[in-house]
């Protein structure tokens, strides 16, 4: 060949090794970093986007672009060498969680909870899928061929994939047809907690099963080995459970677990490289798998491995001298420090060891022995202190313990959770209110004391709160619990109203039953027939005639009723009795 051919050849090299030095790391404010792992440095940022989270980001097979998702519902195609954005769409009416390259290069698999698949040319929806009920946290193809090889293959149609998702203990697996009418999983894998990390062997030939590594939270490992081959009902169990436990030998008589934080098949397929322990030192160990036995455990000593290193941090420690007067309240918690009251001679050498010009006591002395005073103030009846209940509380949140909850929260008193709130750390707060909203659920009596306990929160922690980025989503439950309450408050009350009249309407036919009949016939009757005549008239005259005509009125009918009044006496010769004798007679 000639020599122009072989400078290009070599130039491709190069390009390519170089990209494979790049690792892309996608950030929480939505930019990515480029970061060179030969030269130990940042190679670039990609900036302009992403405005919210990255989620996931991944390499394409043959060229030097990247595909990154987010939590804007956008996913973005990246050129490395321009670091500018290529392409931008829309990828989810919710946040794109995962993206997954097809073996060929052409197809793009994306996933909030529907799963999407792509055509990478004119970015357009291929296929769609059901998914999963929660966010997808994984997305890997399981064949590079179709098993049935009698169709022809165009790139895509006949592969199967994986996918799991965050709460979920299925990962379902999926087949791609040339028609668009399944849309659900052909087969499922069942583990014992949510997946945390998975790898697999790709199968290459028919007859190859997949072998599938599933590190769960609980820190188990499960293998899993099937030939994919169409539907498949029931979930399929794992050949093969991994474990790992301290031996128990020294001081300690009893096996501890050692979580398995990742796992990932060698080239030859027959092995594992398994990474264990502490997330800050994990130990990478290669193991050969022997999937004749259900359940393996194996025994490691990690304070072994650990050891140097741990005893050369603890050597800068000094452990303070505790006097035997000190009296210790509640177990320590992270950021949580009380001070020693120490007698007057400790005080004099704290004054001697202060600078010459430093005259005053340090703010956190002073808040120190504020602390100590309330402390040991005697609370009529034993009762529990507000300082005690914020450590009690904060112990409960990071040891999700129920009974200590159940007794700092069933506290009732309004001054009592104030305070509890009020001296409660920042970072307490946002597991507090999950709690609450996990406990608004319940009960509704629990429920009445979660509000008091949610007023305060709000009330107190309100510049904290609105300083969080992601206070909507971390609230949104909550929000959606108290729009519902809300709702049916409007039926409550008016059922309640109806209710209470129906109520009020029983009880009182039951108090007329229950009275004795009384005897309503009237004693003594007065009649006055002049009298309601005239009355009658003078409503007929006030109706048609003024005020003038009003007053004529009344003079007539005084003079009418001194000439009756005369008759009546000269009938009864009575003419010089009084008036009210005269009615007394009548």
């Amino acid at each position: 060949q000639d020599g122009p051919q072989r400078k290009k050849r070599k130039s491709e090299v190069g390009e390519v090794d170089k990209q494979l030095d790049i690792l892309a790391i996608g950030t929480a404010v939505g930019s990515i970093l480029l970061y060179s792992t030969v030269k130990g440095e940042l190679h670039c940022k990609l900036d302009g986007g992403h405005d919210s989270r990255v989620n996931c980001v991944r390499w394409h097979p043959d060229n030097c672009c990247l595909y990154s998702c987010s939590e804007d519902k956008h996913i973005v195609e990246w050129n490395t060498q321009t670091c500018k954005v290529k392409c931008k769409w829309k990828g989810d009416n919710s946040s794109v969680t995962c993206l997954c390259i097809s073996p060929d290069g052409k197809m793009l698999l994306s996933a909030g909870r529907t799963i999407k698949l792509w055509d990478l040319e004119t970015k357009e929806v291929y296929r769609h899928f059901t998914g999963h009920a929660t966010s997808v946290s994984s997305l890997m193809f399981t064949t590079v061929k179709p098993m049935n090889e009698s169709i022809p293959f165009d790139g895509i149609t006949g592969l199967y994939f994986l996918s799991g998702a965050i709460h979920d203990r299925l990962l379902s697996v999926w087949y791609i047809r040339s028609d668009r009418k399944e849309k659900n999983a052909v087969m499922s894998f069942a583990v014992t907690d949510e997946p945390i990390f998975v790898d697999l062997t790709v199968s290459e030939v028919k007859e190859e099963p997949v072998k599938l590594a599933v590190v769960c939270r609980d820190g188990q490992l499960h293998l899993f080995e099937h030939i994919l081959n169409g539907y498949c009902k029931k979930p399929l169990t794992s050949n093969c459970t991994i474990q790992i436990a301290t031996p128990g030998n020294d001081g300690d008589s009893t096996p501890k677990p050692v979580p398995i934080l990742a796992a990932a098949f060698c080239t030859d397929k027959q092995s594992l490289m398994l990474v264990y322990g502490n997330t800050s030192q994990p130990v990478i160990e290669k193991v050969s798998l022997n999937t004749s036995e259900p359940h393996i455990c194996l025994v490691r000593d990690i304070q072994k491995v650990l050891s140097l290193k741990t005893d050369a941090a603890l050597t800068k420690v000094k452990t303070p001298v505790v006097n035997s007067d000190t009296k210790v309240l509640v177990p320590g918690i992270p950021g949580h420090s009380t001070a020693v009251k120490t007698p007057a001679s400790g005080k004099e050498k704290k004054k001697n060891k202060r600078k010459p010009g430093e005259t005053e006591e340090s703010i956190e002395e002073r808040l120190g022995a504020l602390d100590i005073d309330v402390s040991k103030v005697k609370t009529p009846g034993g009762l529990p202190q507000t300082d005690s209940l914020a450590v009690l509380l904060v112990q409960g949140l990071e040891s999700d313990d129920a009974e200590i909850l159940n007794k700092v929260l069933n506290t009732r008193k309004e001054n009592i959770v104030k305070n509890t709130v009020a001296r409660m750390p920042i970072y307490a707060v946002i597991p507090l209110l999950h709690e609450l909203t996990k406990r608004l659920q319940g009960n509704p009596y629990s429920a009445s004391l979660m509000v008091r306990w949610l007023k305060s929160v709000f009330t107190l922690h309100a510049s904290y709160l609105s300083t969080l980025p992601d206070l909507i989503p971390q609230l949104g439950m909550l929000y959606q619990l108290m729009e519902s309450r809300v709702k049916t408050l409007q039926k409550l009350s008016r059922l309640h109203g109806r209710l209470f009249i129906l109520a009020s309407q029983v009880a009182a036919s039951e108090a007329v039953q229950d009275v004795p009949e009384v005897n309503q016939t009237a004693k003594l009757v007065y009649e006055d027939e002049s009298s309601e005549e005239e009355g009658s008239d003078d409503e007929m005259i006030a109706d048609k005639d003024s005020d003038e005509n009003w007053d004529e009125d009344e003079e007539k009918e005084e003079q009418s009723d001194e000439q009756d009044m005369t008759v009546e006496k000269e009938i009864n010769g009575d003419s010089d009795l009084e008036p009210e004798n005269e009615s007394e007679e009548e």
